[in-house]
């Protein structure tokens, strides 16, 4: 997975699917990420960093299913209040599922403040706290991980993969595949 350029395959799937009709917001330029990226201390992973520029930064229908958040943006459903620090590293390269986790309280109570809050941006959610990240930092960055409240998982890894990161997200939902056949 390439995450310092964009493929062109990529963003025309990316144009293809977001559109005006879907409720596309409209991109942020260059100058806008650039001035979101130096406020976060991070630069965002290719093609989603091209899609925010210059095809669209959020839209009112999916994916996810209620639609995709503007960069920076959280869901309504968003819980927490504690400030996120996107330059911090996302913590997860597999899944972990941590209400089955017998670790001490403590530790797995700092442990998931980097899930939900160090090193991704929010791309949305599907409800009931079941949230899509970006990962911007950290040894998955790049990769789509859905995080809820019971544990986290990387999307696009199983047999059915369609790729990891941000296109082969979109490139799901717009198949009409459900996202957990590829999960």
């Amino acid at each position: 997975m390439n995450t310092e350029s964009a493929d062109p395959e990529d963003l025309a799937l990316l144009r293809e699917v977001f559109t005006a009709e879907r409720g596309s917001g409209p991109p942020l330029g260059r100058p806008g990420v650039r001035a979101f990226e130096a406020a976060s201390g991070v630069v965002l992973p290719e093609p989603y960093r091209t899609f925010v520029a210059e095809i669209a930064d959020g839209a009112s229908s999916g994916p996810p299913e209620y639609g995709l958040t503007a960069l920076g943006a959280l869901p309504a459903d968003w819980g927490g209040g504690r400030e996120r620090d996107l330059a911090r590293p996302f913590p997860l390269t597999r899944t972990w599922v941590w209400e089955d986790d017998p670790g001490p309280v403590g530790e797995l109570e700092e442990a998931l403040v980097g899930v939900f809050d160090h090193g991704s941006v929010v791309l949305g959610t599907e409800g009931c706290g079941m949230n899509w990240h970006l990962v911007v930092t950290g040894p998955h960055r790049g990769h789509v991980w859905q995080v809820t409240g019971e544990g986290a998982m990387p999307f696009g890894v199983g047999a059915a993969a369609v790729g990891p990161g941000f296109a082969g997200w979109v490139r799901c939902w717009a198949s009409g595949r459900p996202w957990h056949e590829v999960m």
